[in-house]
């Protein structure tokens, strides 16, 4: 299996930010970094959401992921999602310009998902699959930990499926405590496939998180592509700039 193509949306995330901070906003940002330590690019995410009930509930999710370029930064690549209808489901579409790829997933009917991507050939896939128990797309794993934060503090593990969407399936998979050498942080957890056979081809993705409940790290494949045949494997380290006035974990 190609390995970009099993676990590339899990990289997280979303446009450079202007103008005044609401209450309800999480900013962060990331730089992505190769084991050698070269810089590969920069993310700049904001989270617009609602406080509920003293929780942070998120709604749109915006990235923009930027590097360098002859002594100035540009986008690259841009990704939004929409929380609106599930926080571990969110609606996604993601584009990268420099190799003219872009990725939708919707839910045009209740209990499906429908995916169009746009290969870097130029080429359109289409496909759906239904939505199994626990799914998880994209960025909605961040999410799902933190509903599930009294068991990460607690040094439990959480099992749960991830869409794979050039591979049109979901695959059976494994949050659960670790240890790195790559990340450091107050609570450091590792997502993994379930299957003894994806144990082999798939590495597993090493998250960093802090007391708050905010993504502080990210090691393992990432969702931005390095050239035609693979996405990058990186290191991103995160700062958040705003937090919502309310937690963001129950």
């Amino acid at each position: 299996m190609n390995r970009s193509a099993c676990c590339a949306p899990f990289a997280v995330v979303l446009v450079a930010l202007s103008g005044p901070v609401s209450a309800d906003v999480l900013q962060f940002t990331g730089s992505a970094q190769s084991r050698e330590g070269e810089t590969l690019y920069e993310e700049r995410h904001q989270v617009d959401g609602a406080c509920e009930n003293g929780v942070f509930r998120p709604i749109e999710h915006r990235v923009a992921y930027m590097r360098q370029a002859e002594g100035s930064s540009e986008t690259f690549a841009e990704k939004t999602l929409d929380y609106s209808a599930s926080a571990i489901r969110p609606t996604v579409n993601y584009r990268q310009s420099d190799f003219d790829e872009s990725l939708k997933i919707t839910y045009p009917a209740s209990g499906s998902v429908a995916i169009a991507w746009q290969q870097p050939e130029g080429a359109t896939k289409r496909s759906s699959t239904e939505i199994s128990n626990k799914l998880v797309v994209d960025a909605g794993f961040d999410n799902l930990i933190r509903q599930h934060w009294d068991n990460i503090v607690s040094g439990e593990s959480v099992k749960f499926r991830f869409l794979a969407p050039t591979r049109g399936t979901d695959y059976a998979f494994i949050l659960e405590p670790a240890e790195s050498a790559d990340v450091k942080a107050d609570h450091v957890v590792q997502i993994r496939p379930d299957s003894l056979l994806l144990k082999f081809l798939v590495d597993p993705i090493v998250l960093g998180y802090n007391e708050k409940g905010a993504l502080t790290a990210y090691a393992g494949l990432t969702n931005v592509r390095e050239n035609a045949d693979q996405n990058y494997t990186a290191i991103i380290r995160y700062a958040v700039s705003n937090y919502p006035e309310c937690k963001l974990t129950p």
